[in-house]
């Protein structure tokens, strides 16, 4: 960087710091004002013109480009300022920003184009109304925590996006909570949904820092059912957010409970300067460290008074409130713990009812729920419930806010056994982070490409996900290839750091998971299978280098030639032989290759502590590693273990997360075939039938997230019967109680719609299919090429598809949805009262519906049932959630009947066109044959139709709007509109 640049760099810097957390102002005006206090030449940097010239010749990352991507984003960002009236994170808003600068259009246009405006998705919220406190007016002097931890994120190299985004996502729960000074006490609880392994921790530490800001004097954080756990969550709270000085309060640095962590020695603490209360501000004192959980304090309670400055005053009152010290405690959910702490808080003089508190539940689907069963192993859970409740009930102004990753979660499934920590008042669902690898990065959902044309450069199963196909239990060859692949991922990740330029201990940790069992006894003997393995596998020796060479050739090479996203890839396993012998020695030199994770007993021993040391190992465990912990540099996972849900089989997922510099090798194996049962279950079909759900209803909870009129269209309390929807069979689990929302209506113009509760009794489907044959007899006889051609980057993909096309009247189709039976009838429910109200009245919203029986690529697949006079294409399907199927379209079906519907502009398929008309839906048939029933297909094609399964798909036309409620595409009756607020009531009590 030349003089010229340098001084150039620092005159911008000091204008926009300036700017920093208020308007923007006039550019040239701020660089002259600053020019004055530089060296002599200053002045011609000052410019417009200048600025201009030097942006036009710049990369995106010149350090002047970075000053300016940070200050722009955080004006992008900004939410409601009173400078702008547009909405953040649009062209609008940046347009304001340039007004404000004085900007040059032709300025204006340069910078968009270098520092285009980052529109990231914004956290989707479900709330109750709120009275708004928490605004930048009332915090103004009091941040101290939340820019210390902002700077830090910044520092550890955080996107500005990132930082800006969490600014905003924590805001949407602290703005929530209740006013820590108000006179009257109020209780909120939220739930913030993020995705497994996705930070966070990152978004309750941004919550703390603002809470404490505002005046929260007490921060209790549940971290956890392990030792571990609670202490990773203890380190991370106290490295980014409590700081050096707050830890060692006047001690030596060698006295630091974090003396022997490397993070310590290389300076990574946050630090303020200072003790804060000598620097105007508060400090936060633990009650808890990373090796010691809360226990019973010694010396009085002297630790959990509040000083009072005023001690007329309760402690709320803000001449206490901003001058007394925060207390912060992490604690495990363990009965023993929680009952000390509750003893503990009863004993202090400072009045619990005057203390502003905040109760962060991580992973709170589980241990916090209520569970009945006393005789199970999770017997405490009960127990937990209960000393949560106990707290919320002796704290008045305790604030709850659940974290988990599981949409589905227990609060929602089961509120009749969560009602002290049912999320009342809020509900956010935190964006996918950039970066994160999650359940759609190893599935093909929705993908066009056929099967038979996949590969690894369009398809994310073919690039990470590989099959474990045994013959019988000591068929051990599936895990010999995926520790082979673990040899040889580590071997690439040594390469990377040192031809790639990444540097040495780029990877501090490169890890396999084994999750075969819960069983400590199965553990103890896979170890010992797993040991043999490693050690005879000859990994330094000729057989070892000819697997891993025929790997490299057949699955590495060719993913990592399309994945490695600029990384470096060896041109051969020659180029790559020398790094094999470096990596097995890390891996396994100390003789111990294989770390089994099963209890805090085996994690106490520090062998699992990715924060102390680097671990390149190979781990075995089981519900230990199923819940919060994080298996950092995770590559290889080989996973054949059974979940009995869909909260439970999402949380084993511990191949999701962050794989900077190495996405490319990530290589799931995975079960194909496992017994349930007398049923035979295959995981990836069970976790991308999970994955569908889950993305559908985060979508839902979106859509409900906008505001109709001002008012929300769905409260907190209307969630668990949403959930439902996806999950009929889940309902209070006590008989006297039921949800007091009942969803009435779902209005879907536009939108696609795919039911799945479909009956089993062969009756039931002998009917249904019953109604459907003389719609498909009425069908064309010879099938149409239909076709929807979309434009993507100058090119032109199309989705094309074969099928037997005809017409139905609304009264007609009305007619049969009214009369088909399901497994699970609210389900179709409230998609059947939008029939009926589209389908009826003076003015209905659809006149008829184009029909399309498809016809299924192989020419096989066809089929006579019934009293049918032709053939038809069928399609293979199986039940993948209970009685529930997954998917059932074809993903290049949606399309056309979206286009027919008003959904999608302009075909560019004449065919497709022909079929276009107003207040006109689309239906898409599709006979169904689950694998059970397939060998009852006769030689000459006839089934029997009480074995076939007559699915639908069907899009409602764009203008057929329900009048329900305008704009709302839910309708609700409440069962006790007087508590309204609640999301389960007693049957006994509510109004005949």
């Amino acid at each position: 960087m030349t003089n010229a640049d340098s001084l150039r760099l620092d005159l911008h810097n000091a204008a926009l710091s300036d700017m920093n957390g208020s308007r923007p102002k006039r550019l040239v005006r701020a660089l002259s004002y600053q020019a004055e206090e530089f060296p002599a030449g200053a002045e011609i940097y000052a410019t417009e013109q200048d600025f201009q010239q030097y942006i036009e010749a710049a990369s995106t990352t010149d350090p002047l480009v970075e000053v300016w991507r940070k200050q722009l984003t955080r004006w992008d960002f900004e939410e409601a300022p009173d400078w702008s009236t547009s909405e953040p994170r649009t062209g609008e808003r940046r347009q304001d920003v340039y007004r404000l600068l004085g900007l040059e259009p032709a300025t204006g246009e340069l910078l968009t184009s270098v520092l285009p405006v980052y529109k990231t998705t914004p956290p989707v919220v479900i709330s109750t109304g709120f009275t708004p406190w928490y605004t930048p007016q009332s915090q103004q002097g009091r941040s101290w925590y939340w820019p210390a931890y902002r700077q830090l994120l910044t520092n550890k190299g955080w996107p500005e996006h990132a930082v800006a985004g969490l600014d905003v996502a924590s805001d949407r729960v602290v703005e929530r909570l209740a006013d820590p000074s108000s006179p009257t006490a109020y209780q909120s609880k939220g739930l913030v949904v993020g995705y497994v392994q996705s930070g966070k921790t990152a978004n309750f530490t941004g919550v703390i820092a603002k809470a404490v800001d505002a005046g929260y004097r007490l921060v209790i954080v549940l971290g956890g059912t392990l030792n571990l756990l609670r202490g990773q969550t203890q380190r991370r709270l106290d490295m980014e957010l409590v700081g050096r000085e707050n830890i060692l309060r006047g001690a030596h640095e060698d006295e630091s409970d974090y003396a022997d962590d490397p993070a310590w020695g290389k300076g990574k603490f946050l630090e303020f300067g200072g003790l804060p209360s000598t620097l105007g501000a508060f400090d936060i004192v633990r009650m808890t460290t990373r090796d010691n959980d809360y226990k019973s304090l010694r010396q009085g309670i002297v630790a959990l008074e509040f000083e009072k400055r005023e001690p007329a005053l309760p402690l709320y009152d803000s001449q206490n409130l901003h001058r007394s010290s925060a207390r912060l405690m992490v604690v495990k959910k363990n009965k023993t713990v929680l009952t000390n702490l509750v003893k503990d808080l009863k004993k202090i003089k400072t009045p619990l009812s005057e203390i502003p508190v905040l109760i962060i539940d991580d992973e709170s689907d589980e241990a916090s729920v209520n569970t009945s069963d006393l005789a199970k192993p999770n017997a405490e859970r009960t127990a937990i419930n209960q000393k949560i409740s106990d707290l919320l009930n002796m704290l008045p102004r305790a604030q709850y806010v659940g974290y988990t990753a599981t949409p589905f979660a227990n609060v929602f499934i089961d509120p009749s056994d969560s009602e002290d920590i049912f999320p009342k008042d809020f509900i956010v669902s935190l964006p996918r982070p950039d970066g994160y690898m999650g359940a759609p990065d190893f599935h093909d959902l929705d993908t066009i490409v056929p099967v038979e044309e996949r590969n690894p450069a369009n398809s994310n199963e073919k690039a990470h996900v590989r099959d474990i196909l045994i013959d019988g239990d000591e068929d051990d060859s599936c895990l010999q290839r995926a520790m082979d692949m673990f040899v040889l991922t580590a071997a690439i990740k040594l390469y990377r750091e040192d031809k790639g330029g990444l540097g040495d201990r780029f990877f501090q940790h490169h890890t396999m998971l084994i999750h075969e069992s819960m069983l400590t006894e199965a553990h103890k003997e896979l170890l010992g299978r797993v040991t043999r393995m490693w050690w005879n596998s000859g990994y330094m020796g000729p057989s070892g280098h000819e697997r891993l060479r025929k790997l490299f050739d057949t699955d590495v090479a060719p993913v990592s030639a399309v994945r490695a996203d600029g990384y470096a890839v060896p041109n051969s396993y020659d180029e790559l032989m020398r790094f094999v012998g470096p990596a097995y020695i890390r891996i396994g030199g100390d003789d111990r290759p294989i770390i089994v994770v099963n209890g805090d007993k085996d994690l106490e021993t520090g062998e699992a502590d990715f924060d102390k040391r680097s671990i390149w190992k190979i781990l075995i465990g089981g519900q230990k590693l199923s819940r919060g912990f994080t298996v950092d540099g995770l590559t290889v996972t080989y996973f054949r273990r059974r979940a009995g849900n869909a909260s439970t089989l999402m949380q084993m997922g511990r191949w999701f997360g962050f794989r900077e510099g190495y996405r490319d090798l990530v290589r799931l194996y995975l079960s194909r075939s496992e017994s349930v049962g007398s049923k035979e279950i295959d995981l990836y079909e069970a976790f991308e039938a999970i994955c569908l759900d889950e993305e559908s209803f985060r979508s839902e909870l979106e859509q409900y997230s906008v505001m109709v009129d001002g008012q929300p269209q769905i409260l907190p309390a209307q969630i668990p019967p949403l959930v439902s929807q996806h999950l009929p069979w889940l309902k209070p689990t006590s008989p006297t109680k039921m949800f007091n929302a009942r969803l009435v209506e779902v209005s879907s113009p536009g939108k696609w719609q795919e039911p799945t509760a479909y009956p089993t009794r062969e009756a039931d489907l002998r009917h249904n299919t019953g109604l459907w044959t003389p719609v498909l007899d009425s069908l064309s006889e010879n099938t149409t090429s239909v076709a929807y051609n979309f434009s993507e980057d100058g090119s032109t993909i199309t989705h094309r598809f074969d099928a037997q096309i005809g017409n139905l009247t609304a009264s007609a189709f009305l007619e049969i949805a009214e009369n088909l039976r399901w497994h699970a009838p609210s389900q179709f429910a409230p998609n059947l009262e939008y029939l009926r109200r589209i389908s009826t009245g003076d003015s209905p919203g659809v006149n008829d519906w184009v029909v399309f029986a498809p016809r299924n690529s192989r020419l096989t697949s066809l089929i006579t049932f019934g009293g049918t006079r032709r053939s038809y294409s069928w399609f293979a399907r199986d039940r993948r959630r209970g009685p529930l199927f997954g998917a059932v379209r074809d993903p290049r079906h949606r399309a056309v009947p979206l286009r027919i519907a008003g959904a999608l502009p302009d075909s560019g398929d004449v065919e497709t066109e022909r079929l276009v008309d107003d207040r006109r839906g689309a239906i898409v048939l599709y006979p169904l044959i689950e694998s059970a029933q397939r060998t009852h297909i006769g030689s000459d094609g006839h089934l029997d139709p009480g074995k076939l399964v007559m699915a639908f798909t069907f899009v409602a036309p764009a203008t057929a709007v329900s009048h329900a409620r305008e704009g709302s595409p839910v309708r609700f009756t409440t069962v006790d509109s007087e508590r309204e607020e609640l999301a389960i009531i007693d049957i006994n009590d509510r109004d005949e």
